[in-house]
């Protein structure tokens, strides 16, 4: 493959005069308050809405008004860190924005940039969406770690995805030093091979694919704002009923997360029988985390390659199944739900699918085959379920905290039913509590059909069956209400 040259630039490139400081933030709103620049207006005050462009860097660093009586132009004297390489770039591009501030006693401070709809601006892309895709993407980032530190109607870009060479470009070059360093030298080298004369096709369109990939991903730090116990407790009793154990461990982590604002070294492990609400708590955790989640079922999984991905060598190479995780979830803070992990396959020669886990798991990044770049882990937070953790391996074992669930006993059997699963099954219905009732011989009944059984999913289905039947009864026999005792009981569900 040919060698490409990255640093080809000008040996003497123009200065331009730099009239502003850049300041650091993380926040992820913008507002007078906490703008994205300011600009001079001790001469005279700026509309609210204001339009023009942006000087060329090279000249001067400032914004160009245009009013009535002509071009007016104001010094840049503040850029948030994030947004520095951004507006270069609408300079460079003499790309028309409109913007929005007000005139507070610091300077206009500037809140929102929206790109003039075909406003002669030299590139496509800031046309169809991209600036505001771009806007969002900046405040969702952190603020370069190299920063220099100082004392109407909303457009969105929510559903662009960068595709095209020209979009994944502009990207690449607004989004400066947001993007980690190791992803930015690999974007640059996978773009160059993607323009190139000289690879094959199948080499340029398979640089282009794993660009849209990594550049659609919001690659998050590893800073986590502080959860609310109180609220996390309440998500817990909401979805779950009893296993106070279990539930103290999570909000231990939560309290953990609030000290340290990281996620744990450690994932959770649920071990217990099946039906017993594994899912459901590891649900009910990304939800407290406020992150996206996916699912890995490993009991599915008998390839390493379906995790890793496949070689560019081969043309119908494609990326694995932790990477699509990533691109699905749009950002790399995400919450991994490990399904059946003691039931992970040891291949079929090639290897052991849950190895490939360990480098998921040790925070120290992950590289899969297709994408040929190391993505950072640190905001993965894994969830595995499991029924017997005798089958686990001791390397994978130790990568995660143990909470074991028990069985529910015989009365809390009886309580899930009466207050959880059959009063959620008649709303779905669109029933009323007293159209379908159960006596308490008939709940025993109930219990005893199913005290061989693991878990509440049989109850779920015996809730179920006999709402079912009730509505069946009143809608064919005209009954205002059904109250099934031991014997109706018995009739229907053996």
């Amino acid at each position: 493959m040919p060698v490409f040259d990255f640093t080809s630039a000008p040996e003497n490139p123009p200065k331009s005069e730099c009239t502003y400081t850049i300041f650091k933030s993380n926040e992820s709103t913008v507002s007078p308050s906490q703008p994205i620049l300011l600009l001079a207006n001790d001469e005279r005050k700026w509309s609210h809405h204001s339009c023009g462009i942006f000087t060329n860097p090279t000249k001067r660093t400032a914004f160009e008004f245009k009013e009535d009586g002509g071009t007016v132009s104001a010094d840049i004297l503040k850029i948030d860190a994030r947004f520095v390489n951004l507006l270069q770039w609408l300079g460079e591009n003499h790309i028309n924005v409109r913007l929005s501030g007000e005139n507070r006693e610091e300077g206009y401070a500037v809140y929102k940039i929206r790109e003039t709809a075909f406003g002669g601006g030299t590139k496509l892309s800031a046309e169809d969406g991209f600036l505001q895709f771009m806007i969002e993407r900046l405040l969702a980032s952190s603020a370069p770690a190299d920063a220099v530190e100082d004392e109407d109607h909303e457009e969105t870009g929510d559903n662009m995805k960068l595709t095209s060479l020209q979009s994944i470009t502009d990207f690449m070059t607004c989004a400066g030093r947001t993007l980690p360093d190791n992803i930015r030298l690999w974007a640059r080298r996978n773009l160059a091979v993607a323009r190139s004369h000289e690879v094959s096709p199948e080499e340029k369109r398979h640089a282009q694919r794993a660009l849209s990939v990594m550049m659609n991903i919001q690659w998050k730090n590893n800073y986590f704002e502080s959860i609310d116990p109180q609220k996390a407790r309440q998500i817990l009793d909401e979805e779950l009923y009893g296993m106070e154990q279990v539930k103290q461990r999570i909000i231990e982590t939560i309290i953990q997360i609030n000290r340290t604002h990281t996620l744990p070294a450690y994932g959770l492990l649920l071990v217990g029988p099946a039906g017993t609400g594994k899912s459901q708590i590891a649900y009910a955790v990304a939800r407290i985390l406020k992150l996206p989640w996916t699912t890995l079922d490993m009991s599915s999984i008998n390839d390493p390659e379906q995790l890793t991905g496949s070689s560019r060598i081969y043309a119908n190479a494609k990326p694995g199944i932790i990477m699509e995780a990533f691109s699905m979830a749009g950002e790399s803070n995400l919450v991994f739900i490990i399904n059946e992990l003691d039931k992970a396959a040891a291949g079929k020669g090639n290897g052991n699918p849950a190895d490939v886990l360990l480098t998921l798991l040790d925070n120290l990044g992950f590289t899969d085959n297709y994408i040929e770049c190391m993505i950072p882990t640190v905001g993965v937070y894994p969830i595995a379920t499991a029924n017997d953790k005798s089958q686990i391996s001791a390397p994978l074992m130790s990568r995660f905290a143990v909470i074991d669930i028990p069985d529910y006993t015989p009365e809390e059997k009886k309580i899930i039913f009466s207050q959880y699963a059959l009063p959620k099954v008649l709303k779905r219905m669109s029933m009323g509590e007293n159209e379908c009732m159960v006596t308490a011989d008939g709940l025993d009944a109930i219990i005893e059909i199913y005290k061989d059984t693991t878990g509440i999913r049989d109850l779920e289905q015996a809730a179920e069956h006999i709402a079912a039947n009730a509505l069946y009864q009143i809608e064919v026999n005209h009954v205002a209400e059904v109250t099934f005792d031991e014997n109706m009981v018995r009739a229907l569900l053996t």
